[in-house]
């Protein structure tokens, strides 16, 4: 939810100099300018327990403005746009200041302070009473809103007269029983004032969408489709309420006519963030979006703004992380298509963006079916991304070489992949994948970077069973940058899945058969011992990250390592 930045008033320099000689009362000045306008800004949703008993939380007045927090009705196509994004943000704030109030109750009810559980039910009060109100006076409520809030204010009123009792007893007895009946209104409370404000939204969401569906200006249709994608922004709980009203129905009206050809990229990247709830997946289904998502990424005559952002739906909806997979039967329908179309995509991108969103979806679709890595090889997708990985236009960053490699770990099962990794440089590409360090502190990038070493590392070991990618791996000194990883955290980003995938990748079998006997000694029995290890124990996660810090630790102390080379049938002598 977004809350407004006071911003803090600064001094022209002109007025600066004037008042250097008394610098102290320039500061002083400046801390006085911030109190009052902090004061004035509090006083917005701050009421005196005092005045309760006098203005009973009437609203003396409607501003004709909504950005100081009123509710306010305007008459107006453009100007009713304004008004229905203001008031969803208005409340979105109000409904903050009400839900705060709540939980300090909760927090104040357990330890016993009645005083202040009274004091923050009275302001919690005025705020609610405040709040239907304004809302009252700025739109038309639905009946059955009015129900809620008639018990909602009933709840609040109760909440106040029964905290007040417990201020003139010191009965341990009476103040454990009203503990209880107080937490129970307070919960009901709670439950209805989120009800009543889920049925605004609604209601206001609905003003947005009806001018979706009913107005013919592209300049209207525009503007209300921009306030709908910044209403997704705050919350998955705004974007199931969105999806239920029929934003993805509507907008899916205006990516099917020509005329609002211009819209497309605005109303499918609004469906692409209504689409990380399940509400917005269903919905999607419901309409046959899939359909028309694959006829705009077919279209050739669609321009790529509306191409990436179709792909970026596809990515969301064929996201691991949905639960629900109803909708993908759909989806299998038109795979082949949209497939060939990401892939197009992918190959023309024009910006690290699109070949972003467009390899996101790819990767997507490559986990649940084996036949999407069947098309994609056969559509030359080797060639094709890593000549991408070579543009730094197109892959500019971690999360676009995450994508390429991901996709690359999930062609690597089948068998055709590696002669064309081959034919393309894959490996070196590969290795160059396993350095992959982040530019920045960001978390996100660091997280990026430690899968692009981890799946390198396991495609690597994927095509190690053909005897070529592995020769060549070794003679491009593959195992000793494994061990290294394997040895330095730093250089694993400290990280423990890069540790595992590494371990799997220098000790696959077909990788080190091809070792040469050449290899220096502490090398050489390094890799012995992990094909000892592996062939002896079936290692699970723990068990491989456990070897891991065991291998680094033997190699950092120079320690003898009797057991591991008596089981080779190698003397118990050595340095490993």
């Amino acid at each position: 939810m977004a809350l407004e930045r006071m911003a803090t008033p600064q001094s022209s320099p002109r007025q600066s100099s004037s008042l250097s000689s008394s610098p102290m009362s320039t500061r002083t000045q400046s801390l006085q300018v911030d109190s009052v306008q902090r004061w004035m800004d509090d006083l917005r949703h701050m009421t005196e327990v005092e005045c309760m008993c006098v203005l009973q939380a009437k609203p003396i007045g409607v501003e004709e403005d909504s950005q100081h927090g009123e509710l306010v009705l305007t008459s107006g196509v453009g100007a009713g746009d304004h008004v229905a994004r203001n008031n969803l943000q208005t409340l979105l704030r109000r409904a903050l200041v009400v839900s705060t109030e709540l939980g300090k109750m909760f927090q104040r009810l357990e330890k016993g302070r009645w005083q202040r559980v009274h004091s923050t039910a009275v302001r919690a009060n005025c705020h609610v009473r405040s709040l239907v109100h304004e809302y009252g006076a700025a739109r038309s409520i639905p009946p059955e809103m009015q129900k809620y809030e008639k018990s909602l204010l009933e709840k609040c009123m109760e909440l106040t007269n029964i905290t007040e009792r417990c201020l003139h007893t010191d009965d341990e007895f009476f103040l454990k029983s009203m503990r209880e009946a107080i937490h129970e209104i307070l919960t009901d409370v709670s439950d209805s004032f989120s009800n009543m404000i889920d049925m605004a939204l609604a209601n206001e969401i609905q003003v947005l969408i009806k001018q979706i569906e009913s107005s013919d200006s592209t300049s209207t249709i525009g503007t209300s489709i921009n306030n709908l994608l910044s209403l997704t922004q705050d919350g998955p709980q705004l974007c199931s309420i969105i999806a239920k009203e029929g934003a993805v129905v509507a907008l899916f009206k205006i990516c099917r006519q020509d005329r609002f050809r211009e819209l497309y990229a605005h109303a499918l990247r609004t469906v692409a963030s209504i689409c990380s709830v399940e509400e917005g997946i269903n919905q999607l289904d419901k309409v046959d979006g899939i359909l028309c998502l694959a006829d705009i990424l077919t279209d050739e005559s669609s321009v790529e703004a509306a191409r990436a952002e179709a792909a970026a739906v596809v990515a969301q909806i064929t996201s691991p992380h949905h639960t629900s997979t109803q909708h993908l039967a759909s989806f299998l329908e038109s795979m082949h298509d949209i497939v060939t179309a990401l892939i197009k995509l992918c190959e023309s991108a024009s910006c690290g963006e699109v070949f972003l969103l467009a390899s996101a979806a790819l990767a997507n679709i490559t986990f649940f079916d084996s036949m999407a890595c069947e098309i994609l090889l056969q559509l030359n997708a080797v060639h094709i991304l890593l000549q991408a990985c070579r543009d730094q236009q197109r892959v500019d960053t971690p999360y676009s070489k995450d994508q390429v490699v991901t996709i690359l770990a999930n062609l690597s099962v089948l068998e055709p992949c590696a002669s064309e990794v081959m034919q393309e440089q894959g490996v070196e590409r590969l290795l160059l994948l396993l350095g992959e360090k982040p530019s920045s502190p960001s978390p996100s990038e660091g997280a990026a970077c430690e899968r692009v070493q981890q799946k390198a590392a396991v495609t690597l070991a994927r095509l190690s069973r053909d005897p070529d990618v592995a020769q060549t791996a070794i003679q491009l000194k593959a195992v000793p940058r494994l061990i290294q990883l394997c040895r330095s955290p730093t250089e694993r980003n400290n990280s423990d899945s890069v540790l595992v995938a590494c371990l799997v990748s220098a000790h696959d079998a077909p990788l080190c058969v091809c070792m040469p006997s050449g290899l220096p000694k502490p090398l050489n029995d390094s890799v012995s011992c992990m094909k000892i290890c592996h062939s002896n124990i079936q290692i699970a996660y723990f068990g491989y990250v456990f070897f891991g810090l065991l291998l680094i630790f033997i190699h950092s102390h120079h320690i003898v390592c009797p057991i591991m080379c008596k089981t080779a049938g190698a003397p118990s002598q050595g340095s490993i």
